[in-house]
C-alpha cells in the first residue's frame, strides 16, 4: 500500500525527529562498546552508519520536499485557464 504525500510527510518528520536521535545513540554506544578505533576507521564506521540508517527510509522520503502534488496541478491549471486561445 502506498503512503499519500500527507503520510509520508509527518512519518519523515517522526523519523527525522525520533528515530534519528535514537539511532545516533545506538550507533555510539555500539562503536563504544570497542576499545576505541583509529580517527579515519571511526569516521568510516560513523559515514557508513550514516548512510545505513537512510536506506530502508528512500521511499518516505522521497518528495517530501516538495509543493504537494495537487496544489500544483491547481497551481498550473490556474495559469494555463488564464491564458487566451490564439
Amino acid at each position: 500500500m502506498a503512503l499519500s504525500w500527507k503520510a509520508r510527510r509527518r512519518w519523515a518528520l517522526v523519523i527525522l525527529l525520533v528515530g534519528l536521535p535514537l539511532y545516533i545513540v545506538v550507533a555510539i554506544s555500539l562503536v563504544n562498546l570497542f576499545e576505541r578505533p583509529p580517527f579515519l576507521v571511526e569516521l568510516a564506521i560513523y559515514v557508513g552508519l550514516g548512510i545505513l540508517w537512510a536506506l530502508p527510509f528512500r521511499a518516505v522520503f522521497r518528495g517530501v520536499g516538495r509543493e504537494e502534488p495537487e496544489a500544483e496541478r491547481r497551481a498550473r491549471e490556474r495559469t494555463t485557464a488564464g491564458k487566451r486561445p490564439e
